[in-house]
């Protein structure tokens, strides 16, 4: 089964704890602090895989994590690094953050590996921490938090030409005929209900490659049938092929359903409307000698808008070279370079901070309430029985605006502040 959307969940990596130790050894009554760091938390990692052509590797599996650092430890021994998660993906996949639909990263051209989330550094061991007035601290940095990421992975497929037309117009069998591809081909319609690429090999290192998208109908822009799932591979193509049953065998008017296809490209997408493109006016074989030609009138209508028409056959050949060499002609004059999504969202800068912000508020009893995630961390590894442990403390109250804020909300000495589970009285 072709899979070209998936939602996943991706979490990079706990930075591991500093350590709290001393060096103890015989001959060393006073050793000083020696707890090592803490190691990185491992990244997630997105990796283009050219062997892979649609995200099935997706479709079971939900939540992808990353390793956590180890804790540091005695002796300054730094923690071990986490290891990272690296998830492949083939050319061309979109990820975007779920909730906004905002580009992440476009893992085409020379994108080739792309860092989405970094995993938590590790803390500081309370090897970092000693001074000459601060000799024995009791204190040592936690790892920074994982972060975690509801990400949508798109595969718009990247392809010099685009084959697009009504279902049942012979898109299939063309490709079959110019390309290495093998795309089932039957007398149906929604027989193709996956993109096909193929190669054309024109020789002397001529050629480009060409992509079937299946066949479109009347409002697909708007979501009918499966129109946005295959609208979206013709974004990156250069060129369109409109492939059209100029014999009308299903009783369709040729002319009426390249205006119907074309107005759909408009409505999802308006640069789809400048895209250059070339008409096949296919299934000549059904036009039979005596009969009016069709071409004529398609010709009449398209060719003074600057759209070139080609009467072609499908099954018998007839007209395939020379729309086939137009076609690489006109590639040589257009932009080779394929069309790359810029990003709209930034992990490091864009995802809400894992720490919400420190709050402070006066409760109806007059008591001063300081809440807060990192604070609460903070208490967890300090020591406040211990006096240097007390300092790092008020130090740090004072640091991140704490004491301020107490200011505005109108603290007065003897007041009494709630932190944590503890109670202080507050003194100027």
């Amino acid at each position: 089964m072709f899979i070209d959307r998936a939602k996943i969940v991706i979490q990079s990596g706990k930075g591991g704890d500093g350590h709290v130790s001393f060096r103890r050894e015989k001959y060393v009554p006073n050793g000083g602090p020696d707890g090592g760091d803490g190691g990185d938390g491992g990244d997630v990692i997105f990796e283009v895989d050219d062997g892979l052509n649609n995200l099935s590797d997706y479709r079971h599996k939900r939540k992808y994590s990353a390793g956590s650092g180890e804790e540091g430890g005695k002796r300054r021994c730094h923690g071990s690094n986490g290891a990272d998660v690296i998830l492949k993906v083939p050319e061309g996949t979109i990820i975007k953050e779920a909730a906004s639909g905002r580009v992440i990263a476009d893992m085409s051209g020379e994108n080739r590996r792309f860092v989405i989330l970094k995993g938590g550094r590790g803390g500081l061991g309370n090897m970092n921490f000693a001074t000459a007035t601060m000799q024995a601290p009791q204190y040592a940095k936690p790892g920074k938090a994982s972060k975690e990421l509801e990400v949508e992975l798109e595969l718009k497929i990247i392809a010099d030409v685009g084959l697009i037309g009504f279902p049942n117009v012979g898109k299939s069998t063309f490709l079959s005929r110019v390309s290495n591809a093998e795309p089932k081909i039957a007398n149906y319609h929604f027989t193709t209900i996956s993109p096909n690429l193929g190669v054309v090999d024109l020789g002397k290192g001529e050629g480009f490659v060409l992509a079937d998208i299946p066949g479109l109908i009347e409002g697909a822009s708007d979501g009918v049938g499966l129109g946005h799932a295959f609208l979206k591979h013709i974004e990156r193509t250069r060129l369109l092929i409109h492939v059209v049953d100029a014999s009308g065998s299903e009783g369709r008017d040729p002319v009426q359903d390249i205006y119907t296809i074309n107005n759909e490209l408009k409505k999802y997408n308006a640069d789809l409307e400048k895209r250059p493109q070339v008409i096949a006016a296919n299934k000549m074989d059904l036009v039979f000698a005596g009969d009016e030609n069709p071409v004529d009138r398609i010709k009449a209508e398209f060719v003074p808008k600057g759209i070139p028409v080609y009467a072609i056959s499908g099954v018998s050949g007839e007209g395939i070279r020379e729309l086939l060499y137009y076609v690489n002609n006109k590639l040589k004059t257009l932009n080779d370079k394929p069309m790359i999504f810029e990003p709209e969202f930034f992990p490091d800068k864009d995802l809400m901070s894992e720490e919400a912000p420190i709050s402070v508020y006066k409760e109806t009893n007059g008591v001063f309430v300081v809440e807060g995630p990192s604070i609460d961390k903070m208490l967890g590894y300090t020591h406040l029985e211990s006096e240097k442990g007390f300092m790092f403390f008020q130090k740090f109250m004072k640091d991140n605006g704490i004491l301020d804020s107490l200011e505005k909300a109108g603290v007065k000495e003897g007041d009494t502040v709630k932190i944590s589970g503890w109670e202080f009285e507050y003194l100027k």
